[in-house]
């Protein structure tokens, strides 16, 4: 794992002989020059930097990448991936979390390292209901988090805003405000979080406040429809839809292909078995929870853009009333990321499991995370656990309205800072970004090379799906 990149301040003459320095806790003096060092990064890395985009000449073309991208996954669903990545521009970035990471390490970065949700785009961050059925905002996909360098998800959100902004027919300008405003909200944010208490920072920014902190007014009534639909996005009502009554008085699946389709015996029994080995790593609290419950059912189901061929199973579960909760049983792959951050200066330890990487990374950047969050095995692959359908929403970036392009980017460019200064100091990371808008302006320019960059990628993916070079499903 990388260090810092900046040098650590050294202990106070003066302090306690009394008391020892403790590994895992910062040594006495250390906080006053955090900011300092932070500052001094510029040296080397001028924020004005931020702007630069040199793809290597090695790059592969866009659609060797995505074929890159599909080894390993279920081969039939393949298809539907590249047709969800052929319909618009955004779609492809989407997908291509591998590709953006690969052309990324020719870029500046300062060597602060944070934990990375590694797919930072726009339509990432959304709604879901906490353990008491409260709704939080924040990130919400963590298949590719991994540590690394903090510039790397901040590129990925502004590229995706500008994207995003085009779907959605804003005008150049608008775009290119969406990219600098996702910035300035980091850039503030960071800021504001450097000059709390670290725990009054660790928790800040209640969901609540978001609107008035990133100024994000005119996405009120977007944010107020999410919600509503939100609340009502359930296991409980998934089931229901994708249910039916037994002869035996349980339940089961229905098929509705090609998303949702039942499983043979032996799959299910698999994917069943492969539970006792989550109940290990879910929070010890929980277990009483869990053993209140029986397995009903097991389903594989479709999931989103990039991870479509990935192996994903639903799993029916009933209370004592007949009450449904579903798991998803998703197969956690290596993060796309990991082959390109030794290149950056970034270590990247073999994971002890795939599944446990990504629910301790989502854990690490979320305020509040799901409280059924585990790992698994099924048929020696393994798997990340989770609640289906706890009150999700999100909004769709590339709907929103023009004059919601920049609220959008302000809200998520604070939520990615708060999600990152749990893992970087965000007196380290203020010092660096400063007061004024040059790394926003910097990061902004970046963004919009790439989109073109994308822009191109992506036309030559749909060039291929017309000329018959790789198959493709479209509108699934």
């Amino acid at each position: 794992m990388a260090e810092t990149g900046a040098t650590m301040p050294k202990a106070t003459a003066g302090a306690d002989p009394r008391i020892p320095v403790v590994p895992g806790f910062a040594r006495r003096g250390a906080s006053r020059s955090m900011k300092a060092a932070g500052k001094a990064l510029r040296e080397r890395i001028p924020r004005s930097s931020h702007d630069a985009l040199a793809l290597p000449p090695d790059r592969p073309d866009a659609v060797r990448a995505v074929e890159e991208s599909n080894r390993g996954r279920v081969p039939g669903l393949t298809p539907i991936r590249v047709g969800r990545m052929a319909a618009t521009p955004f779609a492809f970035l989407r997908g291509a979390a591998g590709l953006m990471a690969h052309d990324l390490v020719g870029t500046p970065v300062t060597g602060v390292g944070a934990q990375l949700c590694g797919d930072a785009h726009a339509a990432n961050f959304g709604l879901y209901g906490d353990a008491r059925g409260s709704l939080v905002i924040d990130l919400n996909d963590f298949d590719e988090t991994v540590f690394g360098p903090w510039e790397w998800d901040l590129k990925r959100l502004a590229t995706s805003l500008v994207l995003a902004g085009r779907a959605a027919g804003a005008d150049e300008d608008t775009c290119r405000r969406g990219a600098h405003d996702t910035v300035g909200a980091y850039r503030r944010t960071m800021r504001l979080l450097a000059r709390l208490s670290a725990l009054d920072a660790w928790n800040a920014i209640a969901d609540e406040e978001l609107v008035s902190h990133t100024d994000a007014r005119d996405l009120v009534g977007t944010l107020e429809r999410v919600s509503e639909k939100a609340r009502n996005n359930t296991s409980a009502r998934f089931a229901a839809r994708s249910t039916e009554d037994c002869p035996d008085g349980g339940r089961r699946f229905v098929d509705a292909s090609p998303v949702l389709r039942r499983v043979p015996d032996a799959e299910a029994a698999a994917v069943a078995s492969g539970l006792e080995g989550y109940l290990a790593t879910v929070s010890e609290d929980r277990v009483p929870l869990l053993a209140r419950y029986t397995i009903h059912d097991v389903a594989f189901r479709v999931v989103g853009t990039g991870s479509v061929g990935t192996r994903s199973y639903v799993v029916l579960l009933l209370d004592h009333r007949g009450e449904a909760l579903v798991l998803q049983v998703k197969e956690a792959r290596p993060s796309a990321l990991a082959p390109h951050l030794p290149a950056v200066g970034f270590d990247v330890p073999e994971a002890a499991h795939e599944g446990q990487r990504v629910v301790l990374g989502q854990k690490r950047m979320q305020v509040v995370s799901d409280i059924l969050l585990g790992w698994a095995d099924v048929d020696g692959r393994p798997y990340q656990v989770r609640q289906f359908r706890n009150r999700k929403g999100s909004v769709d970036p590339a709907a929103l309205a023009a004059d919601e392009v920049d609220d959008y980017g302000r809200m998520t460019g604070a939520l990615l800072a708060r999600a990152h200064a749990h893992s970087a100091d965000p007196r380290l990371l203020a010092g660096y970004c400063g007061r004024n808008d040059e790394l926003d302006g910097a990061v902004a320019a970046f963004a919009v090379a790439y989109a073109d960059r994308t822009e191109a990628d992506h036309a030559d993916l749909v060039r291929a799906v017309k000329a018959g070079r790789v198959a493709a499903e479209l509108g699934i």
